[in-house]
């Protein structure tokens, strides 16, 4: 349990109690550390970051309070001392007391954050609020405004967005009813209740959930916050900017929030950040770790105190936020063709790379090209086929730049000419590298996704032969099926910890892997002659590589299982499932170009 040291705060005649982290005898002294301020929501008091904060002392002081209303704070009668402006001034009186020299930190979740969005929307805020991490919890301002634009632009985009925002803010009317919700919290508001609605409606491990002895005074307590505010600001919405730095930490699966209310942030945000994860509302109960480490990440590139930081210089909300904004993505075989231009795709989409490449220059040009679209790119040198050499890559990965979002298993060789012509060597390299390889990759970093918590995608890069079987491409259709069923298998296996898994099939696609590939069976001059007929096919096909890379973004913000690429490997796909037997005559048919 965290060592909590209570102090008190007041503010126009309320008492906050404020909590601060104890340290140990040999971490730095409190005053030469930034100083972080933890803000809870409804029904929660500070005990909500008891996972969260240990984790940020590490770092910085650390201070969390009850807002008036919660927990050992004073709960003032009646609406009016719920405003919001009234406990954005008790933001301002604790940061006061905490830190008179130095502006804080913010971490707020639900109405905290809601509150905190009011303070940092001041006229001169950035000089008591250094920076703000706000966690499931909008601009109710800024939500009146998307409300009002989505209802007068009602295409159905618009209209289905509303609704989606409509339905899930249904529990917000009851919350302002005068009678039933006081009765309600008064019989089911007990702590074994509350941590088996958080299990059962989103995951949340039971012995995550910490509360007070007060949760049901301030689940009683706490509907004030709706009653105070919700109606005045959607019918007289006062929108400002900040000047303060945002993280906006989005959770795809929120039981209240839908993601689409954040996308206008931008608008009203000098310096904004992104971070979307298929995690729900009660994020610092569910996955503390990945919350205390996103925010120290955010903070520490605030404040030019660490290295890993880095990632939250480049990615940067500058318009309306893309899917993929500020993830981190790996990506094998990156030094050209599909690898490069995926790598590119994923760039403009704003996502932090980790490139690599058996040639270490091609994946260091890929990463130069890159950099254009303001994004941070690394390249390591990585032979797939090579287990140990993978796992240690995943390592390297997690250890300087954080566990990965998107992972895109693209490294791969070709081999053509007849089974039986081919050597051992030749078979052992093909398998290693495109199925071992794949298979390699998405184990080692399939297990960091997992043991982070937060979802991710990966991306295993198959071939239109994995179901179009010809005669001079055996082995090679070999591999790629194996790729693109054990793609699904995986997707199965991972569902549950909301990892998707997609199987890219391209067909015809004119890349640098078609002059390199070996055709067993012949000299070398009449290898050259029919890789080189092979080549120009390719080349007069005239199906670039980025046209593959616009699939696989689509792929991961879509989560598709299986994605036939080109027309031909779109009829192969169909023809193959429905009409196996035409694909078996087109094997056994010689062709010659």
């Amino acid at each position: 349990m965290v060592d909590w040291q209570k102090s008190v705060v007041s503010n126009g005649g309320v008492r906050l109690a404020v909590f601060e982290v104890g340290t140990d005898s040999g971490a730095p002294e409190a005053g030469s550390r930034p100083t972080v301020l933890l803000i809870h929501g409804w029904p929660d008091s500070h005990h909500l970051w008891t996972h969260v904060a240990p984790v940020l002392a590490e770092d910085f002081r650390v201070v969390a309070y009850d807002c008036r209303g919660f927990g050992e704070s004073d709960r003032p009668d009646g609406d009016d001392p719920y405003r919001l402006d009234l406990l954005a001034d008790d933001i301002f009186a604790v940061a006061e007391a905490i830190s008179p020299d130095q502006p804080v930190h913010v971490v707020a979740h639900d109405w905290g954050s809601v509150q905190a969005w009011e303070a940092v929307t001041r006229r001169g805020a950035e000089t008591r609020i250094a920076s703000f991490v706000s966690v499931s919890g909008p601009n109710l301002d800024h939500l009146a405004e998307w409300a009002r634009g989505s209802l007068s632009r009602p295409t159905p985009r618009n209209v289905g967005r509303a609704a989606s925002q409509v339905a899930s803010s249904a529990y917000t009317v009851f919350f302002q009813l005068p009678v039933l919700p006081r009765l309600f919290f008064g019989a089911t508001g007990s702590p074994a209740v509350w941590r088996e609605f958080l299990y059962r409606v989103e995951g949340t491990p039971r012995e995550n959930v910490v509360v007070g002895d007060t949760l049901r005074d301030d689940m009683i307590s706490g509907l004030r916050l709706y009653r105070a505010n919700i109606r005045a600001k959607l019918r007289r919405p006062s929108t400002r900017d900040t000047h303060v730095p945002v993280l906006e930490v989005v959770n795809e699966r929120d039981i209240a929030l839908r993601p689409a209310i954040f996308d206008d942030t931008h608008r009203h945000t000098q310096r904004l950040w992104r971070r979307s994860t298929p995690t729900g509302h009660w994020l610092p109960y569910t996955n503390p770790g990945y919350l205390a480490r996103t925010a120290r990440d955010f903070i520490a590139g605030q404040t030019g105190t660490a290295d890993s930081a880095s990632q939250f210089d480049r990615a940067r909300v500058f318009g309306t936020p893309k899917p993929l904004s500020g993830k981190l993505a790996v990506i094998t075989g990156a030094g050209s063709g599909i690898g490069r231009e995926t790598a590119l795709a994923l760039a403009e989409q704003g996502c932090e790379l980790v490139l690599a490449d058996i040639d270490l220059a091609a994946a260091d040009d890929t990463a130069r090209e890159s950099k254009t679209f303001g994004v941070q790119a690394s390249t390591f040198a990585v032979d797939v086929s090579d287990t140990a050499a993978v796992t240690a890559f995943a390592e390297a990965v997690r250890d300087r730049h954080g566990v990965a979002d998107i992972v895109v298993n693209n490294a791969g060789i070709g081999l053509a000419g007849g089974a039986l012509d081919a050597t051992d060597e030749q078979v052992d390299r093909l398998l290693d590298v495109n199925l071992r390889g794949v298979i390699s990759g998405s184990r080692a970093f399939g297990r960091q996704m997992v043991d982070r918590g937060v979802g991710g995608h990966i991306v295993n890069v198959a071939s239109a032969a994995a179901f179009t079987p010809q005669r001079s491409l055996g082995l090679y259709s070999a591999s790629k099926a194996g790729v693109l069923l054990f793609s699904e298998s995986l997707r199965a296996e991972l569902a549950e910890h909301r990892i998707g898994v997609s199987a890219i099939c391209p067909g015809i696609v004119d890349t640098n892997i078609v002059g390199n590939t070996p055709i067993a069976g012949l000299d070398t001059e009449t290898e050259a002659s029919q890789r080189d007929r092979m080549n120009r096919f390719y080349q007069r096909r005239g199906f670039t590589p980025d046209r593959v890379a616009r699939d696989i973004v689509r792929a991961v913000i879509r989560n598709k299982a299986v994605v036939p690429v080109t027309p031909e490997a779109k009829v192969g796909y169909r023809i193959y499932r429905f009409t196996p037997w035409l694909s078996r005559f087109a094997a056994r048919q010689k062709v010659t170009r």
